[in-house]
């Protein structure tokens, strides 16, 4: 079996009963925002993120996966109050003298927008949602954000591109030879806790449960979509004044895929350069990861990744994944190169 028919293989059997899987994002501790719509506006600025994951690479049409999202406070009050707040030159800007007048949110909303595409062979998913969330101080130093999401996705087929030979009966896609759509809703909801050294998490995906059939008396074909949970968790630790270390953990379930756990860790230098590891645990796509990245400026930064699959049923067909994503932060006024909630 070459390596087209071994995707196309992979790709048909996902059309049937199998509930279809959020995307994997190997940097997901740089934009938690795509995994849970609590995070929108939970920093000072409007923070954009633009990303693009090839997965499996040396094997045509295996995934890929973009995105771009956008999200920004509304009616944040400022936490700094005078000119020591702002960075020193020469010091560690996230230093343990910063640390130490942490102080939580004020009270206020945050709006966001995230578009992703993701494409495996003749599939293709596009989705758009729209976010809120309202951020709150509970205590001295410790802030909790509940939010939602609203939007829809795009599920396409474009069966002219199959050249394999098929049965024009096939009960996944009939007898039309076009390009096969089907809409269909999505909603979400989460939660974020965050203080000055931890952060936890939880958020339900595709609340509402459907089918994208592309043929009418489908049965049991076509790309279900059901409720996807993500659970996270992070702790800071300082290392002298110059170093801090972020280990955290990602639980991601849905009722038709395995549990997934994803660790990782990312050490950071100032606010200037970081780099770390990861480990998926999960029967299908395991594996280790090495990511590193650059905050460029206060108002640009890029970060790397690369995955080699260890579990993975394809391991003897395909190379690794690579993954960037670069970011954007805009009205940036006390011109900080590193999140202050997130980190």
């Amino acid at each position: 079996m070459n390596k087209l028919k071994l995707v196309v293989v992979f790709i048909l059997g996902s059309l049937a009963v199998n509930a279809q899987q959020k995307p994997y994002y190997t940097q997901y501790i740089l934009n938690n925002y795509i995994l849970n719509p609590a995070l929108s506006g939970i920093e000072n600025y409007t923070d954009v993120k633009l990303s693009y994951r090839n997965q499996w690479t040396g094997i045509d049409g295996a995934p890929k996966t973009m995105y771009v999202s956008i999200q920004g406070p509304i009616n944040k009050k400022d936490y700094r109050t005078n000119a020591t707040s702002y960075e020193i030159p020469g010091e560690n800007p996230r230093g343990e003298s910063y640390w130490e007048s942490y102080t939580a949110a004020e009270p206020h909303s945050g709006v966001g927008l995230s578009i992703v595409n993701d494409k495996t062979g003749y599939i293709n998913r596009t989705s758009v949602y729209g976010t809120y969330a309202y951020h709150k101080g509970i205590s001295g130093r410790t802030s909790l954000a509940l939010g939602f999401q609203a939007g829809f996705t795009n599920v396409s087929i474009d069966r002219s591109k199959i050249t394999l030979p098929l049965d024009p009966q096939d009960p996944a896609l009939g007898y039309d030879n076009g390009e096969l759509k089907k809409f269909t809703p999505e909603v979400g909801a989460g939660v974020w806790l965050y203080s000055r050294d931890y952060f936890l998490g939880a958020s339900v995906l595709n609340i509402i449960p459907g089918k994208a059939a592309f043929v009418k008396n489908a049965g049991n074909y076509g790309s279900s979509f059901s409720p996807q949970m993500f659970l996270t968790g992070g702790y800071r630790f300082l290392l002298g004044g110059d170093m801090s270390v972020l280990p955290s953990a990602l639980i991601q379930y849905n009722s038709a895929q395995p549990v997934q756990v994803h660790l990782n860790c990312k050490v950071q230098y100032m606010d200037l350069v970081w780099f770390g590891g990861s480990y998926r645990i999960t029967d299908e796509l395991g594996g280790f990861a090495a990511m590193a990245g650059i905050n460029v400026s206060n108002t640009f930064n890029i970060g790397y990744s690369y995955d080699l699959a260890t579990t993975s049923r394809l391991q003897g067909y395909t190379g690794g994944t690579h993954e960037i994503i670069i970011g954007f932060l805009i009205n940036n006024r006390y011109g900080d190169t590193c999140p202050r909630n997130i980190w």
